[in-house]
C-alpha cells in the first residue's frame, strides 16, 4: 500500500510500464466509482454533474501527474508533453462544464449540449495527442540503464 501511495503522490525517480499501468488502472477505478457517486449526488442535473466532474478532474490532476512524470522520466524526458496533456484535459473539462463552444439541442424532449465545429476539432486533436501519449507512457520501453532522472527501475527490481 505504501508503494501505491508513493506512486500516486511523489514525482521523483522513474517507473516502468507495469507500475504506470497499475497507477492508471487505480486512477480509472477511482474515477469510475467517484463518477457514479457524483451521478447519484447530481440526480440527473447535467450542469451540476459537469461541475462535479471538474472538481473530480482537479482532484485527480496531482496523482495523474505523479504517475505520468515518473514514466516520462523513465524515457529520459522532462514531461512537458505530459503537462500539455493534463492542462488540455482540465481545459476541455472546463469548456464542457461552462457550455462554452456548445449549443443546446432538443433531443426528444431533453436538451443536450452539442459541441460546435471548433470544439469538435479541438477534441479530435486532443484525442490524437492523448493516443500519442498513451503509446509513450504505456507501451514504449524506458531508457536502459541510468539516465538523468535516476537508475533503471528494471535493474532496481532485480
Amino acid at each position: 500500500m505504501d508503494n501505491l501511495i508513493s506512486l500516486l503522490t511523489t514525482t521523483e525517480g522513474r517507473i516502468g510500464r507495469q507500475q504506470w499501468w497499475i497507477g492508471i488502472v487505480t486512477l480509472v477505478v477511482i474515477s469510475i466509482v467517484a463518477s457514479i457517486v457524483l451521478g447519484l449526488i447530481s440526480m440527473g442535473n447535467a450542469t451540476l454533474f459537469a461541475w462535479l466532474a471538474v472538481i473530480l478532474n482537479l482532484a485527480l490532476v496531482w496523482p495523474s501527474y505523479c504517475v505520468g512524470i515518473k514514466r516520462r522520466h523513465d524515457r529520459d524526458n522532462n514531461g512537458t508533453d505530459l503537462k500539455i496533456l493534463i492542462a488540455g484535459s482540465v481545459l476541455l473539462n472546463l469548456l464542457t462544464a461552462t457550455g462554452i463552444g456548445s449549443t443546446m439541442t432538443d433531443m426528444g424532449g431533453t436538451m443536450v449540449p452539442v459541441p460546435s465545429i471548433w470544439l469538435g476539432a479541438i477534441n479530435l486533436i486532443f484525442a490524437i495527442f492523448a493516443i500519442y501519449m498513451l503509446v509513450q507512457l504505456g507501451f514504449l520501453k524506458g531508457t536502459t540503464g541510468a539516465n538523468s532522472y535516476g537508475p533503471d527501475p528494471l535493474d532496481a527490481a532485480a
